[in-house]
This record gives structure tokens, sequence and C-alpha cells, in this order.
């Protein structure tokens, strides 16, 4: 069910433009990629992936994978270029807070730039989705005319995780508790999108929450 977490939230400051810009967030594998393939798939909407935007800041020769070689050497980046071992840089992100942090300030301007490049670029479309992982914690809903979230049970989240990236359970909880708690995010967002049960019932409130009169309008 589309619901509203409109109630008691402290909301940033959002676009106030003409466009209408979907913030679509959520916790690790509650279920965000689902809901932009919906998105461009069914609705052909323009979807800009924060994921895809953070692959590209360190990919193989960027400033960005030279900043990681130097800061954790080969076992995480090796080669002339350097490549990054996404995986090995995602063991030590998901456990060390100093060095998750350190990561972000390298790559979460980075990804900030390609979002303006790209929505200069569909300047003209109605409708823009922006698929952010992090939107909260970095503070990108002023980017958006309304933040929509992907929710579910954290037992769902769980066993989605580990079956995705091939995880034991302490890993698991460890890249979970890398990002703010759904709870807390149920209390900024504009509409929560329950991901608890099928796909043609979650393609059903995508829908409901498409055609419901966008949230800068309302305001």
């Amino acid at each position: 069910m589309v619901g509203s977490g409109r109630g008691s939230r402290s909301r940033g400051e959002r676009w106030g433009g003409q466009q209408r810009r979907i913030g679509l967030t959520g916790g690790i594998a509650t279920g965000k990629s689902s809901v932009g393939r919906l998105l461009a798939d069914r609705w052909g909407l323009p979807v800009l992936d924060a994921d895809l935007f953070s692959r590209e800041a360190l990919a193989p020769g960027s400033p960005g994978a030279r900043a990681v070689a130097l800061r954790f050497g080969p076992t995480v980046a090796c080669g002339a270029p350097p490549v990054v071992d996404r995986s090995a840089l995602g063991r030590i992100a998901f456990t060390q807070a100093d060095e998750r942090h350190w990561l972000e300030a390298l790559v979460h301007p980075i990804v900030r730039g390609r979002f303006d490049q790209e929505l200069a670029r569909l300047v003209g479309e109605p409708t823009v989705v922006l698929m952010i992982p992090l939107l909260f914690e970095a503070g990108l809903e002023e980017l958006c005319s309304e933040t929509w979230l992907v929710d579910c049970d954290q037992e769902q989240q769980e066993q989605r995780l580990q079956q995705r990236d091939d995880l034991d359970l302490q890993q698991t909880r460890h890249r979970i508790a890398a990002q703010w708690p759904l709870e807390r995010k149920r209390k900024l967002t504009d509409v929560v999108i329950d991901n608890r049960g099928s796909l043609e019932a979650l393609a059903s409130q995508v829908r409901k929450a498409l055609e419901a009169q966008p949230f800068a309008e309302r305001r």
C-alpha cells in the first residue's frame, strides 16, 4: 500500500521548479532497483542512478580510482591505470566507519556533479527519477520535488541482501547498519512504497504514486 510519511518529520529544502523530480530511495536491498526498472520500462521515465555514477567515479584510471589506490594500496586497487576491487573496498567501507566517511567524501561530490549534468541534459522532460540510496544521508533531497521510500521488513531485507551479494548474516547486518534505519527514513519521505509482496502489487503502488498530484503542487 502506498503510504505517506508527511506527518511528524523535518523536511529539507526541495526542488521548486516545474519539472517533477522523484527522489527514489530506501534501504539496501529493499527494492529500489525494482521500482526504478518499473518506472523506466512501464512508464518510460528517465532514471538517474547514483550507484552507476558511483561506479563511474571509481572507474579504472579515474582520479577516484587513483585516490583509492593511494589510500588502500594493492589489496583494493592495483595495476596501471589502477583498477578498484569493489568487493574488497566494500568490505572495508562497511566495517570501518572512518574509511566509509573518507570514501563518501571522495565519491559524493562527483556523484552530485553527475546529477547536475544529467538534469541539465534532461531539462525538457516533465518527470525525472533520481534513484539515490543515500538520499537523506547525503542531503540530496534538495534535488527532488518529492521523495519515495521503498520499504520492507528487516528480515526480508536481510534475506534479499544475503542472496543477492552472497553474504553471511554478520556481513549483511554490517551493511544495513551503515545506512540510516528505515524507521528514520519513513519519517522524512513523502511516499512509502511497500515492497513486502508481489511484483504486480509493487507496480500497482508505483502507478498510484505516479498518478497522484505531485507533492510540489500540494505545498
